[in-house]
């Protein structure tokens, strides 16, 4: 019985916890956003067999996470590397923000992680100008933005509302799942509506039928 507690009290001491990054959330489907990952929340990030990671801070990742995504092949993307005035702006240009709205569009880079310092305003605005993509009201997109950020940035959230979407390129071979099922939605919309619209033009010529009938 001794050895069986003692045994137990080791199974314990040695148990991994798991512990999500700071402003951890789902995003889509293997789409998710956080703040910058440390060490403690390795073997979390483990288990959501990550892709590829979009870092969005300005300053280098740590050491520690680059040396864990080569031992998990993870290929770490940094739109925002060159940018030397990002952090005196505390917000994102517009080429940073277009590379990493590519990079959600194919799903090759599945799954991914969009992540920044504190997984606050930057990546706030790269999931607010996705959302603008899958057609969100501006409404819907500041209440996310400010149920992460705690806060608002106007800068922020009028770089959201005057994105143009036509400047990301949406991919013909291999487009995320979750921007494939949108447009079915939107399809099946459409063809809902023509249908309805030509029901109704079809019901006035027989009532125009029945007049002039009458």
């Amino acid at each position: 019985r001794m050895e069986s507690h003692s045994g137990k009290a080791r199974t314990m001491r040695t148990a991994i916890r798991y512990y999500p990054p700071q402003n951890f959330g789902m995003v889509e489907e293997d789409l998710y956003r956080s703040s910058a990952p440390t060490s403690v929340n390795f073997p979390f990030l483990d288990t959501l067999k990550l892709k590829t990671i979009i870092y969005l801070s300005p300053d280098d990742p740590s050491d520690k996470l680059y040396q864990f995504c080569e031992e998990q092949s993870i290929a770490v993307i940094r739109p925002a590397e060159d940018v030397t005035t990002q952090s005196k702006l505390m917000t994102l240009p517009e080429e940073a923000v277009i590379q990493s709205l590519d990079t959600l569009l194919d799903r090759r880079h599945y799954p991914v992680l969009v992540s920044c310092q504190l997984g606050r305003h930057k990546t706030g605005m790269v999931i607010g100008c996705l959302r603008k993509l899958q057609g969100w009201s501006l409404s819907s997109i500041f209440a996310e933005y400010q149920r992460y950020a705690g806060k608002t940035r106007v800068q922020n959230e009028q770089f959201i509302e005057l994105f143009d979407r036509d400047l990301v390129l949406i991919p013909r071979e291999s487009p995320a799942v979750w921007f494939t099922r949108l447009r079915e939605v939107q399809h099946r919309i459409v063809e809902s509506k023509q249908s309805t619209k030509q029901e109704q033009e079809q019901q006035r010529e027989e009532e125009g039928v029945e007049k002039g009938g009458g």
